[in-house]
């Protein structure tokens, strides 16, 4: 199996961050990718309630899912739009979508934990002001192996990664978009670890470099092995990483290190 997971740098230019999409898509698709996971926001990044808004679509008309329901279809790849804006009863939801080789959605995930902080570094972030919250896991079959999903701030909460493991997962998703304090502090700790406490392939494509005045991102996509070795990285810069798995690695580990309680 075969893995991508695409960096971008998202701002506030919608067109932009469309072709990046899409560009990147059909560079993994060239390298005989499997499955293919874009970051957190793909589609937009700001700080601006009115731009989020502007350029949110609900689930079944936005452009950019439309677009990679049909690349999916054409190439017959596994696609999970790692997430986008997406309106709901005049909300937004922070929203993970997959995408199965029939150009049809599989499953969605509404990020469940927000991003309200205050960072020493004096930036400030409250995603409730403009994010509805979701409140289910989710998980879906691939033909590898089950993957379940979260998104960046979930990362920090390991009763989350704990209940997902206990559907018998093989790898969890982590689109996210640390910013570059806290990534520089945390970001590969705290992904290693979530691979090695559930014996899962983690696969955490991520923002990178200066998004909006007001945001800066960590970059240093990454693939995790279940053992929590680091199979691929960028560090900075937009850009795909790849790397083959065994998906089979998951379970021989649960068996070797009964720990899963």
């Amino acid at each position: 199996m075969k893995i991508a997971c695409i960096q971008l740098s998202s701002g506030e230019n919608y067109e932009n961050n469309f072709k990046d999409i899409v560009k990147y898509v059909n560079q993994a698709i060239k390298n005989k990718s499997d499955l293919i996971i874009t970051p957190e926001t793909s589609s937009l990044m700001s700080s601006s309630r009115e731009t989020l808004f502007k350029y949110s679509f609900e689930m079944n008309k936005d452009p950019i899912l439309k677009k990679i329901r049909e690349v999916s279809k054409k190439y017959k790849k596994w696609i999970l739009l790692g997430s986008i804006c997406v309106k709901v009863k005049n909300k937004l939801r922070n929203r993970s979508i997959l995408v199965g080789p029939n150009g049809k959605i599989v499953k969605y995930y509404d990020k469940i934990n927000m991003f309200d902080v205050k960072i020493p570094n004096k930036e400030q972030h409250k995603e409730s002001k403009t994010f509805k919250a979701g409140n289910r896991l989710v998980t879906a079959n691939l033909p590898w192996g089950k993957i379940g999903f979260t998104i960046c701030f979930d990362l920090r909460f390991p009763e989350l990664y704990r209940n997902l493991s206990k559907k018998n997962l093989s790898f969890i998703a982590v689109p996210s978009a640390f910013t570059k304090f806290t990534g520089q502090k945390h970001w590969l700790t705290l992904l290693r670890a979530r691979a090695i406490e559930n014996f899962c392939y983690i696969f955490a494509p991520a923002q990178t470099g200066k998004n909006t005045p007001k945001r800066e991102t960590f970059g240093h996509t990454a693939i995790i092995s279940p053992d929590g070795k680091i199979l691929a990285l960028k560090k900075i810069g937009k850009g795909v990483i790849y790397s083959k798995i065994n998906p089979k690695l998951s379970m021989d580990l649960r068996k070797i290190i009964p720990s899963l309680i």
